[in-house]
């Protein structure tokens, strides 16, 4: 049983490719012979379409879910030489860019020695500095930073009144009387006894 003619012209009125146009009974549908007989099926739904095929989005919405939880967070594959993965010009901005802008603040906050800008931007430029610690390494062992004006001394602060201690009153210590040796007594009192029966 050949359909061909009638699927053609049913994928016309539904606006689709035949291959997505499917037929339910064959009999049916070969007897429509005009596009009234085609459209009347369609709406019985003898000949009807299948759904149209996309990507699936199940694969994504998992990976979504793992990344929610802090998974697939690892580096992964790095393939390339070193200045492949990151330009040479990049690294080079990184650089620079924090070093000029150092320099500028110091600049502005007047603590650099006047003349000193101009020389030290072109020793950055030249890729003296590696990094910023470096560069105010050098300032310092170097001297070229201004020094902060120190705080006044203490002569010429206002005297400060000096503090009076109260003393405390001593105490009294009394003296340890002394112990009485028994056996003297005992003696004395025994001459006494003698000289009575005399």
């Amino acid at each position: 049983m050949n359909v061909k003619s009638q699927k053609q012209i049913a994928a016309k009125i539904m606006k689709t490719g035949i291959s997505r146009v499917r037929v339910s009974s064959e009999k049916e549908v070969e007897e429509a012979i005009t596009r009234n007989d085609i459209r009347t099926l369609i709406t019985k739904g003898v000949i009807y379409k299948t759904r149209k095929k996309g990507i699936t989005r199940i694969d994504a919405e998992h990976k979504r879910k793992q990344k929610k939880k802090g998974r697939r967070k690892g580096e992964g594959k790095k393939k390339g030489s070193f200045y492949s993965k990151k330009p040479k010009k990049t690294i080079w901005m990184e650089k620079i860019r924090p070093l000029r802008r150092l320099l500028r603040d110091l600049r502005a906050k007047d603590k650099l020695e006047e003349g000193n800008y101009r020389k030290l931007y072109l020793m950055a430029k030249g890729g003296f500095f590696r990094n910023k610690k470096h560069l105010l390494y050098y300032l310092k062992d170097h001297e070229l930073m201004k020094v902060a004006a120190k705080p006044a001394t203490k002569e010429a602060r206002p005297a400060e009144k000096p503090e009076i201690k109260k003393e405390e009153p001593k105490k009294e210590v009394k003296a340890a009387k002394k112990p009485v040796k028994k056996a003297a007594k005992k003696n004395v009192k025994k001459k006494v006894d003698k000289n009575e029966k005399k």
